[in-house]
């Protein structure tokens, strides 16, 4: 998904991030779950990946560690059920106790 406003002054892409470190899990109560508890990306580096994508022309990038990019290109071939089942698992309560 992405558009380009037909000049160079607007542009709109999207990068899918993975766990980025911010305040998110806490917030969402999911600091306890084996996805809040994890290895988390810098969300600087995340943001500098995706600045840099949209200023060479790229609508899309997977910002992030390599896992992120493992995970979102396996996304695009299991199946959406498997996808989710795997999500619920890490975002269970003290799954990652």
């Amino acid at each position: 998904m992405g558009t380009d406003a037909g000049h160079d002054r607007l542009a709109a892409g999207h990068g899918p991030p993975g766990a980025t470190d911010t305040e998110f899990f806490d917030r969402a109560e999911l600091a306890d779950t084996r996805l809040g508890s994890g290895r988390k990306d810098d969300p600087r580096k995340v943001a500098e990946q995706g600045s840099a994508a949209m200023m060479c022309g790229d609508q899309t990038v997977t910002a992030g560690a390599l896992l992120n990019k493992v995970q979102t290109a396996a996304g695009k071939i299991v199946p959406d059920r498997l996808t989710a089942a795997q999500l619920r698992r890490t975002a269970e309560p003290a799954s990652g106790s």
